[in-house]
């Protein structure tokens, strides 16, 4: 597995985890689903936390890799960040679509900005996942 794929592993693992516990709060009742400053507080202390995990865990990634392994991206790991990309902005277009274009109508304030937000870790979630699946399967444009 070379280094590209194991950040890749990193940040949809870190993500998973991070916006669960986050997505499960509010949807256990948590009052970040109704109110602003808990809503902001909640999910400022989860991306801080994501951020953490994915920083620290790409540095101890970096020590351990060789420097061949750490060198700049060549056309292919750029094809496949392209193809991540590409994925990732259909998911958020239609996420913005429901969120712009629908939720105003039947909602308003927090439950539209967290719905904003899952439309955005979810098109995040589908870069990575497509990165990580087109390393794993040796995608080659």
């Amino acid at each position: 597995m070379n280094f590209r794929e194991k950040t890749a592993w990193l940040n949809v693992i870190a993500m998973l985890a991070a916006y669960s516990v986050y997505f499960g709060f509010l949807l256990s009742g948590h009052p970040a689903g109704r109110e602003v400053f808990p809503m902001l507080w909640l999910f400022g202390s989860i991306a801080v936390a994501h951020a953490v995990i994915v920083i620290v865990g790409t540095v101890i990634l970096s020590a351990q890799a060789a420097k061949s392994d750490r060198a700049r991206a060549d056309e292919r790991d750029r094809a496949i960040r392209r193809r991540g990309a590409t994925m990732a902005y259909y998911v958020l277009l239609v996420g913005m679509m429901v969120v712009g274009v629908y939720m105003p109508f039947v909602e308003s304030g927090v439950p539209l900005a967290n719905a904003g937000l899952f439309a955005i870790v979810a098109a995040e979630l589908v870069n990575s996942f497509v990165v990580l699946m087109s390393y794993r399967r040796g995608w080659h444009g």
